[in-house]
């Protein structure tokens, strides 16, 4: 039950992709439009994982899980009869808030329901089915929208979500955690400094970034973001507690795993419409073109994680890294509207072995970072963090395809494409620098320990250190992007 709801939120962070333009075709629209209904959705999934983990314990997991699969099949209904974009954006951004509920909710009742012993393989096939729905997300986008309309893509959510809701009910043990005062001021000032900064790039590349409101709003998400940073250093009850920065490696690899979420999500934001605007291949055809890199990771993962017990994770980590950025550089040199699909396969194939290379160590690095106690949280944060780094790379990206190129022909989208993709691979090279120079080097056979030389911080008064059982007892608050893209 929690596997198919989740399946349903990480499937709809890229589904849309292969039908932009067929959106853009029905209900109109702007470059800015399509941005925004993608980043609709990321923007609340990043701003409110945490706060959502919180309520769940306050207020029973089994309870706010339900409420967030009833907002989540509501607001699909709402994107399926959308009439014009806006709608379509607003619906987007609630189904983005019934996704930060189903999320990081699904292991801990996961946990409740399956045996101590039998933990370990129901986690393991949790993220498989996770990272599955984000690899097929392009291809079922493409393959519903050419076979049905784009509207259905949102309409199957439906029924799952009616039959859910009392398998929910009566299938689940309801469960409680800590009971923490909730941040609400910091998550506000988060989500409003994050909105602020995507909302500054998209107006830049629409209005000018001259312009006085373009500057204004990314001045006035960033003294959000500063004004939040200075008050979780200062409140008792942070929902994102400032000291696990303190680890080199857990800053590292978050700073990372933004930047790559960045290359990666505006890399396939534009990808996805080059193949329909620029080479003419249907929904699906064009869904099936980008399984060579999406798809990849679900091949790659199992090697990769044989290769980190043999070498450790960080070169593994940071080698993924480098080999994405190539893939982004190679297709950067031949796209063209001539160019064969076959001299885009390696670029593609390249591009997903480094996303594999980097997700299969990752979680439990960041997990081997910070103390046990911590782990839910920083695996919460991790999330949010390339949530956010995925808002900003479709923004960014789309902002230097506007100023180079656009929708008029084939040959002015691949002018505004290569520059883009140009800019991703830029991002992906300081991620691996990153990882490379500022990550602890761990023995082969992977991270061991709880937490890094440098991240062992005390245990606050409202997390009383693990017992025994308490890193089996309830894990992480991942998702798939930490786990199995």
């Amino acid at each position: 039950m929690t596997g198919l709801a989740t399946f349903m939120a990480a499937l709809d962070n890229l589904v849309v992709t292969t039908a932009l333009p067929v959106i853009r075709d029905d209900l109109g629209g702007s470059l800015t439009d399509l941005e925004w209904i993608v980043n609709a959705y990321t923007l609340p999934f990043a701003c409110l994982l945490l706060l959502a983990a919180a309520l769940g314990d306050r207020l029973g997991r089994r309870r706010v899980f339900t409420a967030g699969l009833l907002v989540f099949t509501a607001a699909s209904a709402g994107a399926a009869v959308a009439g014009d974009t806006g709608t379509l954006i607003a619906a987007r951004a609630v189904q983005g808030v019934g996704a930060a509920v189903l999320l990081p909710l699904s292991l801990t009742l996961l946990a409740a329901a399956v045996p101590a012993e039998r933990r370990g393989t129901a986690f393991g096939v949790w993220g498989a089915v996770n990272g599955t729905a984000v690899a097929a997300g392009p291809l079922v986008g493409g393959v519903v929208t050419e076979h049905l309309s784009w509207q259905w893509i949102f309409w199957l959510n439906v029924p799952v979500g009616l039959l859910l809701l009392p398998l929910v009910r009566t299938g689940l043990t309801e469960s409680f955690g800590r009971r923490r005062p909730l941040d609400l001021a910091g998550t506000a000032l988060a989500g409003a400094g994050v909105l602020g900064l995507v909302l500054g790039i998209v107006r830049g590349h629409e209005h000018g970034w001259a312009t006085p409101g373009s500057w204004a709003t990314l001045t006035v998400g960033g003294v959000l973001l500063a004004a939040f940073v200075r008050r979780e250093t200062r409140t008792p009850h942070p929902v994102l507690p400032m000291r696990l920065f303190r680890s080199r490696t857990f800053s590292a690899l978050n700073a990372a795993g933004l930047l790559m979420f960045l290359g990666m999500f505006g890399s396939i934001f534009l990808l996805a419409q080059f193949f329909q605007i620029v080479q003419g291949y249907t929904p699906t055809e064009a869904g099936l073109r980008v399984l060579p890199w999406t798809a990849m990771p679900v091949v790659v993962a199992p090697l990769a994680g044989l290769l980190t017990d043999r070498v450790g994770g960080r070169p593994v980590v940071g080698g993924g890294m480098l080999l994405m950025a190539a893939g982004l550089a190679l297709f950067a040199l031949v796209a063209d509207p001539a160019a064969p699909y076959a001299a885009l396969v390696p670029a593609l194939v390249l591009s997903g072995v480094g996303m594999a290379l980097f997700f299969a160590p990752t979680g439990a690095m960041i997990m081997g970072s910070v103390p046990v106690p911590d782990q839910g949280i920083a695996s919460g944060v991790a999330n949010s963090l390339r949530e956010v780094g995925g808002a900003l790379g479709i923004a960014l990206l789309a902002s230097v395809f506007a100023a180079r190129g656009g929708y008029a022909d084939g040959r002015q989208f691949v002018d505004g494409l290569v520059p883009a993709l140009w800019l991703a691979v830029a991002a992906l090279l300081v991620a691996a620098v990153l990882v490379l120079t500022l990550v602890d080097r761990e023995p082969a056979g992977g991270p061991r320990g709880t937490a890094g030389r440098d991240g062992d911080a005390a245990p606050t008064a409202d997390e009383p250190p693990a017992t025994p059982g308490a890193a089996r007892g309830r894990p992480p608050g991942a998702h798939a992007p930490a786990d199995a893209r």
